[in-house]
Parts: structure tokens; sequence; C-alpha cells
């Protein structure tokens, strides 16, 4: 990730305009940028983060009672680079991830994913903004996976959009699900749809429903997450929440706690 940080940073710089550059750069960085959280919902906005700055999301997820586990406890660290308007690099990990599978404990490092997401029409309000996403898994790990499991590859159509103070977030996404022996490759297809209303201030509160074919247990996984976030300042935001699942094959209950961050300073 940080060679295509360094990449991209030269990049820009050489192709910028050589007559104004440095008063353009001068006016960027006094522009005032908000952080734009993917997490906690399982929903991913359409719109990207602020071009040419780095945004980290993390948080832990604690779940009990689900197919591969008794217990998993798993924290979780994405980042988000977007090159453009209409153009982001995302990797997704989960560094540790501790288990009881009822006979034995484990600790494994979880799996790694890259990819990109499109915008392919810019809205603005009622007017959604139109967005696609391939994501390409890196490292496979034995780690115990969630009720929705884990995927080879995954392509995503997003839509985000406000309705007078309430905004909307709405994915389809497809999967390639493999099972263990690598044999067996299925589609997953999942739909999401989260709301958020500001509460108090910087107070707001996200509420959705998510649903997932489980190809491999011939089920479906379903949950309703509700999310509280708290914007600390333009650049920093606090969350937290619970997910309750709502099928017999869907992950009990999941509790999880995080923050997204992004680094004030750009990049070029």
């Amino acid at each position: 990730m940080m060679l295509v940080i360094s990449f991209c940073s030269s990049v820009f710089a050489q192709n910028g305009a050589p007559t104004d550059s440095s008063g353009k750069e001068a006016l960027e960085d006094k522009q005032e940028v908000d952080a734009n959280p993917g997490r906690p919902t399982v929903s991913t906005p359409a719109t990207l983060t602020p071009a040419g700055y780095l945004q980290l999301e993390t948080g832990v997820l604690g779940a009990e009672r689900s197919p591969e586990f008794a217990n998993r406890t798993g924290n979780q660290a994405d980042l988000k680079l977007s090159l453009s308007r209409r153009f982001e690099l995302i990797l997704q990990t989960e560094p540790m991830v501790l288990s009881d599978l009822g006979n034995r404990k484990d600790s494994e490092p979880g799996e790694v994913f890259a990819g990109l997401q499109a915008v392919v029409h810019l809205g603005e309000g009622s007017s959604p903004t139109i967005a696609v996403s391939y994501i390409r898994r890196l490292y496979a790990s034995p780690a115990p996976e969630l009720d929705i499991g884990t995927n080879r590859q995954s392509g995503l159509l997003l839509a985000s959009f406000d309705l007078s103070k309430f905004h909307v977030d709405t994915n389809a996404i497809v999967t390639e699900q493999i099972d263990d022996r690598g044999v067996v490759h299925r589609a997953q297809f999942g739909q999401t749809l989260s709301i958020s209303h500001p509460v108090f201030h910087q107070l707001a509160l996200s509420g959705e429903l998510w649903h997932f074919s489980q190809p491999l247990l011939r089920s479906n996984a379903a949950g309703l997450l509700i999310a509280p976030s708290l914007a600390v300042n333009r650049h920093l935001v606090l969350d937290g929440g619970v997910n309750r699942g709502l099928t017999s094959t869907s992950t009990r209950w999941e509790v999880f706690a995080g923050f997204t961050y992004l680094l004030p300073k750009r990049l070029w």
C-alpha cells in the first residue's frame, strides 16, 4: 500500500501545472475535508474519501454463536486512498482473530483483501451517487468466519443519497465462494440497506437491514444492525453498535466499536 501511495504522489507531482502548482496546492491544503466512514455498517458508501487523503478505518468486533465458532473476536483495519473524485484504492485486513471453537481455542491472522471503487455517477442530495467496486482476496486465513463467510472475489453496485435529514447507503453484492477442499465454487448474493440520521449535535444513529445467501450451507444469513457514531471533529469519527442475527445460520450476536480517521495532510 505504501508503494502505491509513493507512486501516486510522484505521478501527481509530475503532472501538476508548472505555473500555479504551488498556489493550487496551498489552496487545497486550506480546504476543509471530512472523513467518510465506511464502518461499522455492512453497507459501503458509494461516495469516496477526499481525493489525495489517506483514511484509516479500524475497530474490534466480538461475535458469539455462529456455525463455525462459539465465540470470535477480531480487530479490523482498512485503508482507503482516493486518487481522484471518481477512483479509490482499498486495502482490507484483519490482523488477528481469537476464536473459541468449542473443543479448542485458536489464534490466527485474518484475511487480506485489496480492491478499488469507481464512481460512475456523481449525485447530490436526493440524486444518488452510483459506484461500482471490485475486491480480491490476497491472503486466505484458516480462522473461522462470520455467517457471511469468506470469498475469493466480490463485485458491488453501490448507491448513496439523502432524503431530507436521512442519509441512505444501499449495496447489491455478488461474491465467489469456494468450499474448504477448493472444489466447489458458488455465487453468493447480498443486499444491504443502511439509513442514518443526526440525533444531537455531532451524534448520529444508523439502522441497517442486510441479507446474504449462504450457498455452501444452502441457507441464508440476515441481520439487524444498530450503530451510533460521534464526529469528534472533521477528521475523526467514533462508532459502536450491535448486530442481531435473524436466521438460524446467522451469527447470533455481534458487538463492535472503532473509529475512522482521515489523515489531515494531503499526500500530493
